[in-house]
């Protein structure tokens, strides 16, 4: 089928991030031109339920005239603003105290970013520039996990552990070390419960840090569940054992919540719903329910203290961006923040959760379902070619986004990842109806990508 006169548009003007771009001239692109609540539709009118929340992020859905009108009356009233050689603003000191006041750990100070990557970024330098104000020149390293997902800056991607994201790229730079990635599923031991699975990985993990010097090693970043990587849940006991080991060598835990934070989980952050305390935290995506750009680094007060004692020495914090804490994001943003408390979200995720969950485990029972697994409100499948062995598939014969096309023909928008595993995130305010039609399209998608399975030969009989 030929492309029409916007594809072609897009096919010469835009380099698209995690496309196939060979193929994407082909193919072209799916163009949209609407959204509202859960529901976007393209430029023919088709509608799809957003089945990812856009990228993990739009909490509140499409067309809230509530963001709108705040993000009009800010740009009338101050639509710039910077945060450099300390001038200031209403909105991003309001911002600022209202993530200190719902943080789930002692928050010092909140410093402002546009991404999560660009935060994650800011992460390491901060680590960086408190040992070096300690004088501890050598502990820089910082620890992520394999298929763990940071971001995509030099710095960030350095710590995501997907290959696609270091081919090419000369990454990882050598500053970033790899744990175990914690999946049960795949790599338990015959036997081992999940609490022995986490003991294993913690275990694993202090052979690490023997390895590489705990003097050597700054922090350890992990998001709560692991999300562009697989929705890959911590087993049993996990964040228990491994902060075990981070305490006793004096290794700073940071928890990435661009992906959990603000309710995604049935709590305010993804390290509440797994228990434990991190040194400091990274939180995007859903804190503006992705209406403008903006993203918050959260440090302990001990951090700040020292950074602050530091920037007095050379006699300025030398990084920052012209976007940092841009005024009608962080009013967006504090606005967002209100909603949820308000329209008692966290509520409404722990009231429609079991039903999505339910949804999703009865997936298991399709023949190509080998794991369905999830928390509140987000949740994958992992399809495999024979359940008693887990097969895997060719990724040459890309099996999940072959699926992820079926479904989207049925209109859901779901998200294929690495492993042929396929995710769900919906809107935080999507309803039980909205739930039962999401799945009952997803399962539609299924048997279509069952079927063409079969004749390929790829799934045993």
């Amino acid at each position: 089928m030929p492309l029409s006169n916007a594809q072609t548009r897009d096919v010469e003007s835009i380099l698209h991030p995690y496309t196939n771009l060979v193929k994407h001239r082909e193919t072209g692109p799916v163009i949209f031109e609407r959204g509202k609540g859960v529901f976007v539709f393209d430029v023919n009118g088709k509608d799809y339920i957003e089945g990812m929340a856009g990228l993990w992020c739009t909490a509140l859905g499409w067309g809230d005239p509530v963001l709108a009108d705040v993000a009009a009356e800010q740009m009338k009233k101050l639509a710039y603003g910077h945060l450099f050689a300390g001038r200031s603003h209403e909105p991003g000191i309001a911002l600022a105290e209202k993530l200190k006041e719902l943080s789930p750990f002692p928050a010092g100070k909140v410093f402002f970013a546009n991404s999560g990557s660009e935060a994650n970024d800011a992460q390491v330098k901060f680590f960086w520039y408190v040992n070096n104000a300690l004088g501890r020149t050598k502990k820089k390293k910082i620890i992520s996990r394999t298929k763990a997902y940071h971001g995509v800056t030099i710095a960030s991607a350095s710590l995501t552990g997907l290959p696609a994201n270091h081919k090419s790229w000369d990454l990882p730079l050598d500053f970033a070390v790899f744990a175990d990635c914690p999946n049960y599923y795949r790599d338990a031991e015959a036997g081992e419960s999940e609490e022995q699975f986490s003991q294993r990985m913690a275990q694993n993990l202090e052979a690490l840090i023997a390895r590489e010097g705990a003097d050597t090693i700054a922090a350890m970043i992990a998001e709560p569940l692991q999300g562009a990587g697989g929705v890959i849940l911590p087993p049993k006991g996990y964040f228990a054992a491994i902060t075990k080991v981070l305490k006793k060598h004096d290794i700073a835990l940071i928890s990435d919540e661009v992906i959990t934070g603000f309710g995604r989980t049935g709590n305010w952050f993804g390290c509440e719903t797994f228990g434990f305390q991190p040194d400091s935290m990274t939180v995007a995506k859903a804190l503006s329910s992705a209406y403008l750009p903006i993203a918050g680094v959260m440090l302990s007060p001990e951090l700040c203290d020292v950074i602050e004692a530091e920037s007095g020495r050379i006699g300025t914090l030398g990084t920052g961006f012209t976007y940092s804490g841009h005024p009608v994001a962080a009013a967006v943003a504090l606005k967002t923040l209100e909603i949820y408390q308000e329209r008692n979200i966290l509520d409404h995720v722990r009231k429609v959760s079991p039903r999505f969950q339910k949804r999703l485990a009865k997936l298991a029972e399709h023949p190509m379902v080998g794991a369905a697994q999830g928390v509140g409100l987000i949740g994958d499948i992992e399809l495999v070619s024979d359940k008693k062995t887990k097969g895997t598939f060719d990724p040459a014969k890309a099996v999940a986004p072959t699926f992820a096309k079926f479904i989207e023909q049925e209109g859901l928008i779901v998200r294929p990842l690495m492993g042929d595993r396929i995710a769900l995130c919906p809107p935080l305010v999507i309803s039980e109806s909205e739930i039962d039609e999401m799945f009952d399209r997803y399962e539609r998608g299924l048997a279509k990508g069952l079927d063409w399975a079969r004749r390929e030969n790829l799934v045993a009989s």
